[in-house]
């Protein structure tokens, strides 16, 4: 129905950049909040940033400052800009969206909203 990939990790130096990507596709109506999250081993997954499709954003705490959300609603696509990365950055690197989407139950008119989740990318900051 609903499928959200990530791309745009991997390694990088410390101080240096990335940008990380998220599209969300499917028998999408709408996308509504789009998230990113970042889960380090061991750790709990956390909030890094949060963009409304007003374009209403919100960061975590430890991402105000570095970190810069953004989206293009025309491609379903969420972007993350990580810039003076840091060895602490090192996570998998998580998008969320909530989403309106034909379910293709009852008739071609049923829909849903859900959240769906990526499978992750890997940011690696070496020190």
């Amino acid at each position: 129905q609903v499928q959200v990939v990530e791309s745009g990790g991997g390694l990088a130096p410390s101080g240096g950049s990335l940008r990380l990507s998220c599209v969300a596709t499917g028998a999408i109506s709408s996308v509504y909040d789009m998230n990113w999250y970042r889960q380090t081993p061991g750790g709990g997954r956390d909030l890094v940033a949060s963009i409304a499709d007003s374009g209403n954003v919100e960061y975590g705490d430890a991402a105000k400052g570095r970190f810069t959300i953004s989206r293009d609603n025309a491609k379903n696509t969420v972007y993350l800009q990580i810039e003076k990365l840091r060895p602490e950055d090192t996570a998998v690197y998580f998008c969320r969206a909530n989403v309106n989407y034909w379910t293709g139950a009852s008739g071609a008119s049923a829909r849903a909203v859900s959240w769906f989740w990526g499978q992750g990318t890997q940011v690696t900051v070496s020190s």
